[in-house]
């Protein structure tokens, strides 16, 4: 006949139908709210009237259920001799007078890589909060079960009586948040951001939209959400699973950390050139380097490795960190200085490369720009290795745990060495043949950028071991 549909302030739904019995409203929802609009039960196959030892037995069974980690459920219903038109009090009226028929527990387990996730996600620094509309029993039944450091929990009628400070001073806690409202969630993210915290919200129904809306982050869920938590949300969670969350944690600081070291292999290969040109110029000497060189050097070979760098897999302890503020720069003050060095490096020794071979005599000076041609493309090619991670040395990464990079290296290199000897890149580049000694000029000079970086990162990285 009609139904009164289930909400988080009501906590209840009902269905009336008319049976061969007459009308019956059928009512379900939280036992406590169900108990509360009870006078009756049912005893067998009779009604009877409902006394306080009944009333402490019903609390005491669905308190057992939600302790053991069950999602609880009572159920009762009225027969109604009539039912009329709605009105406005309609719900309430139907709703009244109940015979309990009993409780029941729902077992909904969390899935078994939950507890995993969560325990990571507390290693990475990340803050884990428990809010559902379950009672308080239940939750901290399953917040033990998967991990959660919580032991106190607040109630939705709780809240209400806190205010915003002191709700603030709770969050700072080990909490979970049971039989709580839409309302009471957007509160607890809108305080959260207020104290700086960067905050992600999951939700899947319509209720959960103001608060996925309101996060910095809101995550839908794709299997069960409704459309308008989906709407809301930035992410959709495609299969409903938190772990997937802390993974999609680890990719993200995965891609910035490649992120970073792109732009600084980039820069510190940029600062290279810059300074030899500039250096060259102040001091006077003839032209170190041709358009036609930087060209190929910007197009040919610094972005093939630059792109590999993007294919590092995660750093060891990516997720022992803690979270970077939401305001740090890609470019910190570690970052430029880390810049400024090895592009510094690469400029002088550039110069000092052309400077050599430059002595011998005007006829030398092709020589001498092919010379410094090469030899900055072979330290910025070891100095990429010098970003296959920002701390940890190379035996520490592996240095033939990213194929990509050493094969971007092998064909730069070995296009730099057709550069120098293919005649038709020869005379497009203006470059002459060079000697074994000219190489090994050129590997003394290139060596040192990855042995002096190395030396720092393994002293850097063995003290914090040590500390750790």
């Amino acid at each position: 006949m009609t139904e009164f549909s289930f909400n988080s302030s009501r906590k209840r739904m009902t269905v009336v139908v008319d049976s061969p019995d007459g009308i019956v409203a059928h009512v379900k929802g939280a036992p406590e709210v169900i108990l509360d609009r009870c006078t009756r039960i049912l005893d067998g196959s009779e009604e009877r009237e409902m006394t306080d030892a009944d009333r402490r037995r019903y609390t005491e069974a669905y308190s057992d259920l939600a302790r053991s980690g069950l999602r609880t459920l009572a159920i009762a219903r009225r027969r109604l001799a009539q039912y009329t038109l709605p009105h406005e009090d309609v719900e309430d009226v139907v709703e009244r007078d109940l015979t309990m028929l009993g409780v029941v527990g729902i077992i909904d387990p969390p899935r078994p890589e939950v507890s995993e996730a969560i325990a990571l996600a507390r290693t990475a620094g990340i803050k884990v909060i428990m809010i559902t509309g379950d009672a308080l029993d239940t939750a901290l039944a399953i917040a033990a079960r998967i991990g959660l450091p919580a032991t106190r929990g607040l109630t939705g009628s709780e809240l209400r009586t806190l205010k915003d400070d002191e709700l603030t001073a709770a969050l700072e806690e080990d909490l979970v948040f049971a039989r709580t409202t839409p309302e009471h969630k957007l509160r607890i993210v809108t305080l959260l951001q207020r104290r700086g915290h960067v905050v992600a919200m999951t939700g899947d129904g319509v209720n959960d939209a103001p608060a996925l809306k309101k996060a910095d982050v809101g995550i839908a869920m794709g299997l069960r959400g409704t459309d308008v938590a989906k709407g809301a949300s930035d992410l959709i969670l495609t299969d409903d699973n938190f772990a997937s969350i802390i993974g999609a944690v680890e990719e993200g600081r995965r891609q910035y950390d490649n992120i970073q070291k792109f732009v600084r292999y980039l820069l510190s290969s940029n600062t290279g050139e810059v300074t030899a040109i500039l250096l060259n110029i102040i001091f006077g000497g003839p032209l170190i380097l041709l358009p036609v060189q930087i060209l190929w050097m910007n197009l040919v070979t610094d972005g093939m490795t630059a792109v590999a760098l993007g294919t590092e897999l995660p750093e060891r302890g990516i997720m022992h960190r803690p979270p970077r503020g939401a305001g740090e720069p890609i470019l910190d003050r570690s970052g430029v200085l880390t810049i400024l060095g090895l592009g510094g490096y690469i400029g002088v020794a550039t110069l000092l490369l052309f400077q050599f071979y430059i002595t011998g005599g005007p006829e030398r000076a092709v020589l001498a720009q092919t010379v410094a041609f090469t030899g900055i493309i072979v330290i910025e090619k070891m100095n990429v290795f010098n970003f296959r991670s920002l701390a940890a040395p190379i035996r520490t990464v592996g240095l033939f745990t990213n194929k990509w990079v050493l094969l971007a290296w092998g064909i730069t290199l070995g296009l730099q060495v057709c550069a120098v000897y293919v005649p038709f890149l020869q005379r497009t580049l203006h470059t002459v043949p060079l000697h074994l000694e000219d190489w090994i000029v050129i590997a003394a000079a290139a060596v040192p950028i990855f042995v002096i970086a190395e030396l720092y990162k393994s002293l850097r990285h063995g003290r914090g071991s040590a500390t750790d």
